[in-house]
């Protein structure tokens, strides 16, 4: 064993048979006990006879992220790191070893934007991923982002990006051109009212305002506008625009979360067998909960999981409604920041990440960490500052956009999230800011909090006693969710499927 090591229990170094049969009690209430572990080189002891009711450890492949092998001597399951990482694959990273490379690198979850490129090209990459997973013994998930009723710009005919110059005239408009006929500095827009909506001199923001324009003139379906703030153009980035200084909504607030188009994605997303759906602007929790029971319909058994994505200020007035219903959450600073003025944006990342602590779901930071290294091949201070800043937070994945998708440096993007991370989370630990938090849970039944206090107990005796891993047997996924909750030291072996939660 050299260079790296992976923890597997069908795999060398650790075999099933180097696991001890432990006698199992049956305790009059049934909640899965999670099991201490420390950790040889080679083997697994268990210090502690306590197991989950009925529990065989069977053969079941376990992804951990790699490490060396001095460091797995000297620290043993401390060194991995705790924070999961998406990668968005497009045009740089579709193809089956560079998505290897993105999985070696550290890579939890393969993400695909289904706003962008084909069905085929997503259904490419889906079984390229678990194409991965079979042959070469990895743990990728799989999430599919739907578009919902986002506004946003058509592909720049053929080109990869675009740099408008200040003060250079634009088109931007909702007829639909042949590529080759498409008049030089015109962007086909997907919302059939845009042209109605605007007026001359709101200010256009693409991106969140990573370029703007202002509205100059309109003709028939035409917007001319002029640049304002230059910056990157990218193909069907997302469209908002201001009057007076408030946000414009007017037809766009009445556009259906989930559109005739989701639908059909959804569908292949089913067909598929995605790990997770994230739905784009959600405006309740009903539209969630018609997502579950239609999925359950379409597949009984699923275990597809509903990623909602917070990017408007409709879903702000029903945060907490719309998180308890939900199997997880992202902050997409980047729409959320073209809808709320920028200096909100931290405190909104912040209290979602707590709420989502207090109320057991994953969470997922998103968009712009480490953007200019879609052209650069290292990331500016204020991005690893910013990295930094969200694995304090605590939250349970981070999420890489454009960077892996189309940047030129998606292997050294990935690198730079992983070992951020991984230094954060050491010098957290060893500071000790990381204890077992008690955090309120409403409407909790007794079992629930026999469960809860259980994974408490659990999680300050890992700390305590510098246990290497705790290892649970879990039907339902929420004894592993709990112990990921209190974020012990070390990391948690759940034998579900479940990817997204911090250190599982």
């Amino acid at each position: 064993m050299s260079g790296s090591f992976r923890f597997s229990i069908s795999l060398s170094p650790l075999h099933s048979n180097e696991f001890p049969r432990i006698p199992v009690t049956k305790p009059r209430i049934h909640v899965p006990v999670p099991k201490l572990m420390t950790v040889t080189l080679s083997k697994v002891v268990s210090p502690l006879r306590v197991v989950a009711p009925g529990v065989m450890i069977a053969a079941v492949g376990l992804e951990v992220d790699r490490v060396t092998e001095a460091e797995l001597k000297e620290n043993r399951f401390r060194s991995t790191r705790r924070t999961k990482i998406v990668c968005t694959i497009g045009p740089r990273t579709c193809e089956f070893e560079e998505i290897e490379a993105l999985a070696v690198g550290g890579m939890n979850v393969a993400r695909v934007n289904i706003c962008h490129g084909t069905r085929e090209c997503h259904r490419d990459v889906i079984r390229r991923v678990r194409q991965l997973n079979e042959e070469k013994g990895f743990a990728v998930a799989v999430m599919m982002d739907t578009e919902g009723s986002e506004i946003h710009m058509d592909d720049l005919n053929d080109a990869e990006s675009a740099k408008p110059r200040d003060g250079q005239i634009w088109t931007f408009t909702v007829r639909a051109f042949d590529q080759p006929s498409r008049p030089e500095r015109t962007i086909t827009v997907n919302y059939d009212g845009f042209a109605e909506d605007v007026k001359v001199g709101d200010e256009l923001l693409v991106d969140g305002g990573i370029v703007t324009f202002v509205v100059i003139e309109k003709i028939g379906p035409d917007v001319i506008c002029r640049c304002t703030d230059p910056g990157l153009l990218l193909p069907r980035a997302n469209l908002t625009f201001w009057r007076n200084g408030s946000l414009v909504r007017e037809r766009n607030a009445m556009l259906p979360t989930i559109s005739s188009k989701d639908w059909l994605d959804i569908d292949f997303g089913i067909e598929e067998g995605v790990d997770f759906i994230a739905v784009s602007f959600v405006k309740s929790a009903e539209v969630i909960k018609t997502l579950k029971s239609y999925i359950i319909d379409r597949s009984p058994g699923s275990q597809i999981g509903i990623i909602s994505k917070i990017e408007s200020i409709d879903y702000l007035k029903i945060l907490e409604e719309v998180i308890r219903v939900s199997d997880g959450t992202m902050v997409a600073r980047g729409d959320l920041g073209a809808q709320i003025p920028l200096e909100q944006v931290p405190l909104v990342q912040h209290e979602v990440i707590q709420l989502c602590r207090q109320l057991n779901k994953p969470v997922i930071v998103a968009s712009q960490l480490l953007e200019s290294m879609i052209e650069y091949p290292i990331p500016t201070r204020a991005e690893v500052t910013d990295v930094s800043e969200a694995v304090g937070q605590q939250a349970d994945a981070l999420m890489l956009s454009s960077e892996p998708a189309m940047g030129q440096y998606p292997e050294k993007a990935l690198a730079v999230l992983r070992s951020v991370s991984l230094r954060i989370e050491k010098c957290r630990r060893e500071e000790k800011n990381w204890d077992v938090t008690d955090l309120h849970i409403v409407s909790l039944s007794k079992l629930d909090e026999i469960s809860k206090e259980i994974c408490n107990t659990t999680s300050r005796m890992a700390n305590k006693l510098k246990a290497d891993a705790i290892l649970v047997y879990t039907k339902t996924g929420q004894t592993a969710s709990l112990l990921s909750r209190n974020r012990p030291d070390c990391p948690i072996f759940a034998l579900h499927p479940r990817h997204l939660f911090k250190g599982v």
